[in-house]
């Protein structure tokens, strides 16, 4: 099967107007996970560009990512609950390990102090360049 290629710099909808391609690829998620850590052992519900989760200790993993990162500057959005309709736990970049353009480590911490917490659903969104 011969593999094909779509060049474009403007995509273009019917009804919605259009949008510069430059802008889907430098404006989109790269990476993401959606985790349920609730079982002792974290499982990814959902992915993309996800190679691996490490669980470190409670509330505390580091993702792999399948494609890397161009360099360690991108930048990640992620938040946890117990369930779907309380996802108030923020996640934060784990402060004692710098990112890396392959992996990242994460924290979900209740309140300022406290230890990390597993959780149902955890969810992290990681922006940047690839590699």
């Amino acid at each position: 099967m011969a593999l094909g290629k779509i060049k474009a710099d403007t995509l273009e909808h019917s009804t919605a107007g259009s949008l510069d391609t430059s802008y889907v690829v430098n404006g989109s998620a790269k990476a993401w996970t959606n985790i349920n850590g609730s079982s002792g052992t974290p499982v990814a519900q959902d992915s993309l560009n996800n190679g691996s989760i490490t669980d470190n200790a409670a509330g505390d993993y580091t993702l792999s990512f399948t494609s890397t990162f161009g360099n360690a500057n991108y930048t990640h959005v992620g938040m946890g609950g117990n369930t779907d309709t309380a996802m108030r736990t923020p996640c934060q970049q784990k402060s004692s390990n710098a990112p890396a353009s392959g992996s990242s480590r994460y924290e979900l911490i209740v309140a300022n102090g406290s230890s990390p917490l597993d959780v149902a659903f955890f969810g992290v969104a990681n922006l940047g360049d690839l590699a």
